[in-house]
């Protein structure tokens, strides 16, 4: 049992650093041209992972999947507690930031639900919402919205259990 529990924390553990990985990306940053800041990297990983979350929730039925879910939701929001204390953040303040950051996590993840129904435009509206680029300009390029919808189909295309696995190979060409 415990070897079984240990081995779920670390399939979390390589999900949540896959995501993070992708959001990292220097395709962000350089031609894409987001900001290299906390927030977007905090904005970016929601993105990521609410693709993720949708598609675990189609299973939400079955008992491995709830406890999956709730797990990497926790560990998230654990990690990211623990990367606002690194830089020096206060508990106020971090208090404030995390109920600030559940609440977009949420906004994210509702929008993301209707992400391929949703018209370009209002996907470039969506991301401006929450990523700043470079320029003081909104995002103007189609990439950022080609690259989600791109990770939207890569990530329904899955199938649950090698969500569960840790099985993702996505690249973004």
């Amino acid at each position: 049992m415990l070897k079984k529990v240990k081995q779920d924390k670390t399939i979390i553990n390589a999900l949540y650093n896959y995501i993070l990985l992708l959001s990292r990306n220097k395709l962000f940053y350089t031609k894409l041209n987001l900001l290299d800041n906390f927030q977007n990297r905090i904005y970016l990983i929601f993105i990521h992972i609410s693709f993720i979350f949708i598609k675990i929730k189609q299973n939400s039925g079955n008992k491995k999947y709830k406890i999956f879910y709730q797990e990497l939701f926790d560990l998230l929001f654990n990690k990211i507690e623990l990367n606002m204390r690194e830089l020096g953040f206060g508990d106020v303040t971090i208090n404030k930031n995390m109920k600030f950051l559940v609440k977009a996590f949420y906004n994210i993840l509702l929008f993301c639900e209707s992400f391929s129904q949703e018209s370009n435009a209002d996907k470039k509206k969506f991301l401006n919402k929450f990523l700043e680029v470079t320029v003081n300009e909104n995002i103007k390029n189609m990439d950022i919205v080609e690259y989600f919808d791109k990770y939207q189909a890569f990530c329904f295309d899955l199938s649950s259990d090698s969500v569960l696995s840790c099985e993702l190979k996505f690249n973004y060409k």
